[in-house]
C-alpha cells in the first residue's frame, strides 16, 4: 500500500468510526498524545471519540461527506487537507431541517512502529446552510443570537448553542483567513521540521 493510500485509509476509518458509532475504531486512529481542535471540542483524539459517543447518546449525530484530499508526505510525517460536508438532520425550534457545514479538515499524521496514526486534527470552516425539510416551513431563529455567531459556521454554531454545547467562536474559517493561514503554516512547519530531522540522521 502506498503512503497516500494508507494515509487516506486512516482518515476514512476515523470518519467512518465517528459516523457509524464505532468508537474503538475511531479512537484507534489517533496517537495517544494527539490533539483535536474543533468548534465544540479541544482535547486528545481518544477523548474526542469519547465526547463524540456522548454527543451521539444525546441524539446529535452527523455524517461526513469527504471529497478528494490533498496529501503532503515528508519522511514519516504527513499533512492531509480533507474537504468535507458535515451533514445533520436536526429539529430546531420545532422545525425539522437539514444543516450542512462545509469545511476543510487538516490532519497531521506520523508513522510510528510501521503504522500511520493521527497526531493532530484541526478544522477550517467555510460556510454552512440550514434548510427546512418541508418546503415552505419557516424556522423561527433567534436573530439576535444568530448575529453573534461566526460567519464561517454560523448555523452550525447556532444549533450547538441551542443544544447546550460550549463553542469556540474564534475558529479558523474563510472569513478569518489570518487564523486559517496560521493553522496551515503551523502544520507545514511541523511537516518540514520532520524533514530537517531526517536529514540530520
Amino acid at each position: 500500500m502506498t503512503d497516500v493510500a494508507e494515509l487516506v485509509g486512516v482518515i476514512a476509518h476515523e470518519r467512518e468510526g465517528r459516523d457509524r458509532g464505532w468508537w474503538d475504531q475511531m479512537a484507534g486512529c489517533y496517537h495517544r498524545e494527539s490533539r483535536v481542535q474543533s468548534m465544540w471540542f479541544t482535547g486528545t483524539g481518544r477523548d474526542f471519540a469519547d465526547a463524540s459517543r456522548g454527543m451521539a447518546a444525546r441524539g446529535d449525530r452527523s455524517r461526513h461527506r469527504l471529497s478528494v484530499p490533498s496529501v503532503h508526505v515528508t519522511g514519516r510525517r504527513a499533512v492531509v487537507s480533507m474537504p468535507m460536508a458535515i451533514e445533520l438532520r436536526v429539529e430546531l425550534h420545532g422545525i425539522e431541517a437539514d444543516l450542512i457545514s462545509y469545511a476543510r479538515a487538516v490532519y497531521r499524521l506520523e508513522r510510528r512502529c510501521g503504522q500511520y496514526k493521527i497526531c493532530d486534527l484541526s478544522t477550517i470552516y467555510e460556510r454552512d446552510t440550514l434548510t427546512p425539510v418541508m418546503p415552505g416551513d419557516a424556522i423561527p431563529l433567534d436573530r439576535k443570537l444568530l448575529s453573534t455567531m461566526p460567519a464561517g459556521y454560523r448555523m452550525l454554531a447556532y444549533y450547538f448553542v441551542i443544544r447546550g454545547y460550549d463553542i469556540d467562536v474564534n475558529m479558523p474559517s474563510d472569513d478569518r483567513p489570518d487564523l486559517a493561514d496560521a493553522l496551515l503554516a503551523e502544520a507545514f512547519a511541523w511537516l518540514n521540521n520532520n524533514n530537517e530531522m531526517e536529514m540530520k540522521k
